[in-house]
């Protein structure tokens, strides 16, 4: 996975696809990934 922060938010896309699909999230969505990674909510248990 790669990620591009640009003004508008944050881009992500398959590294080994770098010609496929891009999701773009805003600055607060992004934020609230981030804080839901440090709070283990994707932990799969």
């Amino acid at each position: 996975m790669e990620a591009r922060f640009t003004q508008e938010g944050v881009e992500v896309r398959d590294s080994k696809n770098p010609g496929g699909p891009k999701l773009g999230f805003t600055n607060s969505e992004w934020d609230a990934f981030l804080g839901g990674v440090a709070l283990g909510e994707f932990t799969g248990a």
